[in-house]
C-alpha cells in the first residue's frame, strides 16, 4: 500500500547533493506561470545560478536583488513529483531554509471570488509524494498558515484560510470527492502543496504557501471563471508575483 512506504529506519540509494557553499538567499519563491518567469525576467535584476534538466527540458533558478535582500526564483514544474524534486535540487544551487510557493488553485467554495488569495492551513495527501516524507496521514498541517496570513493582514490583502486538497489526478476530481472534500473544509484543490509540506518537514525546510482562487468546482458545471489570454485574477497576473515578494520580504525579517 502507498501509506505503508515512508521510510526513516534505511537510507535512501540516491540523496540530493546540498552544497554548504552555495550563494545565500533570504528565501526562495516557486511559482508554476511562465508569464509570471517572463515579467519576472523584465522586470528584476537576476542572475542566473544554477539549471535543472530532465528529459522534457530544462529549469533555470534565478537570483534576485531586492535591497539589501536576495531571493531565488523558479519556474517549477507542475505535480508534486517533480516539484518537490526541484526544491530537493534546489539546495545544490542556493542555500536557504524558506521557500514560497504560490499558484493557481481550482476553488470549492463559490463565496470566495475569483482571483482571491487563499492560504492553505491543512492538506489532504490524494497524492503519493508525501507518502515517502511522511507517516501516513488524511491531512497534513501546512505549518506557517499563520505566518502567511499575518503578512497578507498587515499588507492589506484580503484571502480567505482553510483546508486544501491536493490530487495527483485532475480528471479523476468526481463530484462525490469534491463534496466529500468540501464538507471537510477544503476550499481549494491543487497538486503540490501536501507534498511540499511533507518534504520541507522531512528536510528541515519551511514552506509559506498561497494559492490564486481560480477554476470553480462548486457549479452546476465547471465554470473556468476567465476567458481565454485574460491575466488579471489568474495565477498569470503579476500582482500575485508581487505579493509572493512581499511574503518573501516578510518571512525573512
Amino acid at each position: 500500500m502507498i501509506t505503508d512506504t515512508f521510510d526513516n529506519q534505511s537510507p535512501a540509494i540516491i540523496n540530493p547533493t546540498v552544497n554548504p557553499n552555495a550563494p545565500r538567499v533570504d528565501a526562495c519563491i516557486l511559482t508554476f506561470s511562465h508569464q509570471i518567469e517572463a515579467y519576472v525576467l523584465a522586470h528584476y535584476e537576476c542572475e542566473q545560478v544554477g539549471v535543472f534538466a530532465c528529459a522534457t527540458d530544462s529549469r533555470s533558478l534565478y537570483r534576485i536583488r531586492d535591497g539589501e535582500k536576495t531571493f531565488g526564483f523558479c519556474k517549477s514544474y507542475i505535480g508534486a513529483p517533480v516539484c518537490v524534486g526541484l526544491v530537493e535540487e534546489s539546495l545544490n544551487y542556493i542555500n536557504t531554509q524558506k521557500y514560497i510557493l504560490f499558484g493557481g488553485a481550482g476553488c470549492l467554495n463559490k463565496e470566495i471570488a475569483h482571483g482571491r488569495v487563499m492560504v492553505p492551513t491543512e492538506a489532504y495527501r490524494d497524492e503519493g509524494t508525501s507518502y515517502h516524507y511522511a507517516p501516513p496521514a488524511d491531512y497534513i498541517a501546512v505549518r506557517n498558515a499563520g505566518i502567511v496570513a499575518d503578512c497578507m493582514e498587515k499588507n492589506k490583502i484580503p484571502f480567505v484560510k482553510g483546508r486544501t486538497w491536493t490530487t495527483d489526478s485532475f480528471y479523476r476530481e468526481t463530484v462525490n470527492n469534491f463534496e466529500k472534500h468540501k464538507a471537510d473544509g477544503c476550499i481549494s484543490v491543487e497538486m503540490e502543496c501536501a507534498a511540499m509540506q511533507a518534504m520541507c518537514d522531512f528536510r528541515g525546510l519551511e514552506l509559506y504557501a498561497f494559492f490564486t482562487s481560480g477554476d470553480l468546482l462548486d457549479a452546476p458545471e465547471w465554470d473556468m471563471r476567465c476567458q481565454e489570454g485574460e491575466v488579471k485574477g489568474t495565477q498569470h497576473d503579476p500582482g500575485h508575483f508581487r505579493i509572493a515578494m512581499e511574503l518573501a520580504r516578510y518571512v525573512s525579517g
